[in-house]
């Protein structure tokens, strides 16, 4: 039996270089055993298209930097979700992901350079492929990794080849045809014994009419249970505060209640006057007494999901097949069905309403002593509120008897491509397709509950009185009063009708170098989307779950492009190579209309050992359908009330400027600086909606970079490249924190554009009110950039000795590597004085962290049947994003994390790998308390506390590891 090193000739194939190195994964060809010995000959003679431009070529360079991910990286790196290899790429900021619950919506989205989803366009084999929503993202879900042969990731706006959204790069995943049969599944674990995930698939593919035709039919289950956030000891408590704390929500199973009225409340149950809380909350028995703070706080934090449950099936084939040299018909089909779950802590409620006295004596809720304070507070009311049975209060709750918050998506996407591609002459080529991808989404929300059938039940004004005042007072009958499960809908469709001819213009050459190429097409794309919420998420009637408005829109762009290639070369093999693409494009929408976008590159090769090269490139993005006209939607985002720092980790107590727009704003003089009135909860209400006067985002990104192949030290490939990207009249809808500095910081002026939405939009006692909560909109008004520079080294060598094998085994060590020089944004144009830095930094602005240094690299073994390999992933330390705000954890440390897989070829059919994912069980530290409820013994930086500066489950469960060390194994057979 011999064994060929196609482990280690692949994992030394990724190269960010445009493949330097001619790897199988570029060419689409058969291995060549002179790849195997680190040769950078070609495979075939045959054109092929490269990432990032549609003309057939015969070399595999470009002058764009091209990131090639292999399919051996997922089978060795024991993932069968495409998201959890490409989200380790270090030009990658995890987007949403498995761990995104809150928020979250089930889907996976892949974030280049940190500049967004939506920015980053997503290829199939060169095509766009399906979105989910309104957004126009690419659920990595929908994508069939054990179909897998590369993922090349192209840095920098693509617009000029393929169109709007290839801001931040494109990102292009390639499916390999078959002439055979496989079978595989794949089993993994948490050394915990939770979070199993298991996958099998099969694929059948064969060759007919003497090759001239191919047709290949796949299909996938995949299953992954979920752990709860109560399953991990670091996030089993919401913490926050500095030290870190036991903390929670302010509304709590038992009621918290706040008197509204005009009354005395001295001596009363919401007495301020001695602690400064003004709350009260009630025992079990219907007694009444002070709230405790933090005591009587709601640790949501075990019931929400860490890792979210999904059940997938795949389903699709293509086929192909050559009537004649000018005529190849060809067509792909998929469908997947892809359900997740989230599941939050029971509906937290929140109503300012009035209790009737009498009926609350009437039906027994509450204990006589209740009924006296309360008729005490009545009596000493002023004006019409005298002695009328009647106080105003807020009534803040967690609807524990309601059961959890459970939200289910299912999505069915399909995706159609029928296409016809061909020869036209020895020197011309066409290809045209068009492709239709429709995805409805049904979204079940269970666990909400209807605020005015809720309001009713506690002022006696409905059919059923409801008993709040206590924990678990709430019978079943009193909960099917107000519960409510709604049902909500999203449909996207996506449409593209594609013509190209491309090739040479005939036999012209410059020099010694192949002949001069060129392409030129045209495009329509058609895209439509709605969001269909039912009667109770859009009347805004709920609690629960975020109440919005229908949205529906669309729009259609028709596009001509064209693309150059130059090269020229001397005998002496001094070669250089000039490129050029634009791109006409004309949309329906009035407020974009026609834009141009073009590209231009050079690569200059003096000696075959080194290549420099360059590109520029300006791209458009258009706004998306929810950009354009999303419905108002209520959110939670999370930020600090400028006016609510306590000088205890939430800021100073305001002074001056500060004092006086608070005060203009409708924070009373005694709450200012009372974190405990003006903001109990992490979370503030805010409302967001789409803006249909939007115009297009424009970018303009550089690229300079060299390639080294020293021929004196065989299977070397080092490329470097540095990127320069400026998003300019971007469109952002700034976070509620920006907003907030913004206008309380910075302008400090009421009558300024930034802060007419938050006037008017506080409660009487200064909190704001989800009642009337401030408005946040898309404008173009931003401006975004990033820089940095891309290290790719690859080495591959054989090694003189074998202990499996019958040869030499062989190694191959991998590093692909990015410093980010800058990542910044500029939420207002208009003050350029005011620029967010988030290269190296995190936090409630910059959200995921943002290493300066991030990098993935690989150490592998292949001898014989036997493969062992290691992987080592490094983000640096990253720094919090709020000079303002002193939080808990100011640093998170420098992280890495080890895995180890060994894969064994055990015959010519059958391969057997099995492999343990964060070998060193790397996780934030497990608290332990004192009796005050403070951790005493945090012993990492990755702690930081849910109502400090993290995303959710007291860390980033994106970025960093939360499952622990992970154990796999997987099979693969070959017919």
């Amino acid at each position: 039996m011999s064994y060929r090193f196609t482990k280690a000739s692949l994992l030394t194939g990724t190269v960010m270089a445009g493949a330097m190195i001619a790897s199988p994964a570029l060419a689409q060809a058969d291995e060549d055993p002179a790849l195997e010995s680190g040769a950078a000959e070609e495979t075939s003679a045959a054109p092929i298209v490269v990432t990032g431009s549609r003309i057939a070529r015969r070399n595999v360079e470009t002058a764009a930097p091209v990131a090639v991910v292999n399919a051996e990286e997922f089978k060795l790196s024991g993932t069968v979700n495409v998201e959890n290899v490409v989200n380790t790429l270090p030009q990658v900021v995890p987007g949403v992901t498995s761990f995104s619950n809150n928020p979250g919506n089930g889907t996976a989205s892949l974030n280049l350079r940190g500049l967004g989803a939506t920015r980053t366009l997503l290829l199939v084999n060169g095509r766009r492929w399906k979105f989910y929503d309104a957004n126009q993202i690419t659920d990595l879900n929908t994508i069939p990794q054990f179909l897998l042969d590369s993922v090349d990731v192209v840095t920098g706006g693509a617009s000029a080849v393929y169109g709007s959204d290839a801001m931040a790069g494109v990102v292009n995943f390639r499916l390999r045809e078959l002439d055979g049969a496989e079978v595989g599944g794949q089993y993994s674990i948490t050394e915990r014994g939770d979070g199993a995930r298991y996958q099998v698939h099969g694929a059948v593919g064969s060759d007919f009419a003497d090759g001239r035709g191919n047709v290949t039919a796949y299909a996938e289950y995949y299953n992954r249970e979920e752990i709860f956030q109560g399953d991990r000891d670091f996030s089993e408590f919401a913490l926050g505060g500095s030290p870190l704390v036991q903390l929670g929500s302010s509304l709590p199973p038992a009621t918290r209640l706040t008197y509204r009225g005009d009354a005395d409340t001295v001596g009363s149950p919401f007495d301020s006057s001695v602690d400064g809380n003004p709350f009260a909350i009630f025992n079990a028995d219907g007694s009444i007494r002070e709230y405790d703070n933090p005591g009587d706080l709601y640790n949501y934090a075990p019931v929400n999901y860490l890792q979210l449950p999904q059940e997938r099936y795949l389903l699709g084939g293509n086929a192909a097949y050559e009537i004649s040299s000018g005529l190849e018909l060809y067509g792909e089909l998929s469908y997947s069905n892809n359900r997740v779950d989230a599941e939050l802590a029971p509906t937290p409620i929140l109503v300012n309403t009035f209790l009737d006295i009498d009926s609350l004596e009437a039906n027994g809720f509450v204990d006589a002593a209740t009924i006296a304070a309360f008729r005490d507070l009545d009596a000493n009311e002023t004006g019409a509120a005298q002695n009328d049975g009647l106080i105003d209060v807020q009534v803040r709750r967690r609807l524990l008897e309601a059961g959890g918050r459970r939200n289910l998506d299912e999505r069915n996407a399909f995706r159609l491509v029928t296409g016809a591609r061909g020869a036209i002459n020895d020197y011309l080529s066409y290809d045209a397709y068009y492709m239709f991808a429709r995805t409805r989404n049904a979204n079940i929300q269970q666990g909400n509950a209807s605020v005015s059938r809720f309001t009713a039940g506690v002022n006696g004004t409905g059919p059923t009185p409801i008993n709040i005042f206590g924990p678990n007072t709430l019978t079943p009958a009193m909960v099917d009063s107000f519960r409510i499960q709604a049902q909500n809908g999203d449909i996207s469709k996506l449409q593209v009708l594609t013509g190209v001819v491309s090739g040479t213009f005939g036999d012209f050459a410059l020099g010694e170098a192949e002949a001069v190429g060129f392409a030129i097409g045209a495009e329509r794309r058609i895209v439509e989307a709605q969001f269909l919420p039912d009667e109770f998420l859009a009347s805004g009637d709920v609690a629960g779950f975020n109440a919005g408005s229908p949205t529906s829109g669309g729009y259609d762009v028709n596009e001509v492009f064209a693309e150059l290639n130059i090269p020229f070369e001397t005998e002496s093999g001094f070669r250089v190579e000039l490129t050029g693409a634009g791109r006409y494009s004309d949309y329906s929408l009035e407020t974009v209309g026609g834009v141009w976008t073009y590209a231009g590159g050079i690569q200059i090769q003096p000696i075959p050992d080194i290549t420099f090269r360059g590109q520029y490139q300006r791209a458009v993005r258009a706004p998306n359908v929810n950009e354009l006209f999303q419905g108002t939607a209520i959110g939670f985002p999370g930020a600090n009330d400028p006016c609510a720092g306590d000088g205890a980790g939430n800021g100073p107590i305001p002074t001056g400027g500060l004092l006086a727009t608070c005060l203009a704003n409708g924070v009373p003089q005694a709450n200012i600086g009372n974190n405990v009135v003006l903001q109990p909860d992490g979370q503030i209400a805010a409302l967001f909606g789409g803006n249909p006067n939007l115009e297009e985002e424009t970018s303009d990104s550089y690229s300079f970079g060299v390639v080294l192949e020293p021929s004196f030290i065989p299977g070397l490939t080092i490329t470097a490249d540095y990127f320069d990207i400026t998003i300019d009249n971007a469109i952002t809808t700034i976070s509620l924190q920006q907003a907030l500095d913004l206008c309380y910081n910075q302008a400090q002026d009421l009558s300024d554009p930034r802060c007419l939405n938050f006037v008017g939009t506080r409660d009487a006692d200064g909190a704001f009110g989800r009642t009337n909560p401030p408005v946040l909109g898309g404008a173009n008004i931003a401006e975004f950039s990033t820089s940095g520079v891309d290290l790719q080294v690859n080495y591959g060598t054989d090694v003189g000795f074998s202990l499996f094998g019958e040869a030499d085994s062989r190694m191959a060590i991998q590093f692909l590597g990015t410093w980010t020089e800058s990542n910044d944004f500029i939420p207002d144009v208009t003050d350029t004085s005011n620029v967010v830095t988030c290269a190296g930094e995190f936090g409630l602005t910059c959200g995921e962290p943002q290493a300066s240094f991030k990098w993935t690299s690989r150490f592998s073994w292949s001898d014989g049947p036997v493969t062992t390999s290691v992987r080592w992933r490094h983000l640096s330390a990253v720094e919090d994003d709020d000079p303002t705000f002193d939080y808990h954890v100011e640093r998170i440390d420098a992280y890495d994390l080890i895995d180890l897989t060994v894969s064994v070829e055990a015959t010519d059919k059958l391969t057997l790998s099995a492999g343990i994912n964060n070998l060193f069980d790397t996780l934030p530290s497990s608290p332990e308390f004192d009796a005050s409820g403070t951790v005493i013994n945090d012993t990492n930086s990755l702690l930081l506390g849910d109502f400090n500066n993290s995303e959710q489950a007291n860390t980033y469960p994106s970025t960093y590891d939360v499952l622990g060390r992970d154990f796999f194994f997987s099979a693969q057979f070959r017919f």
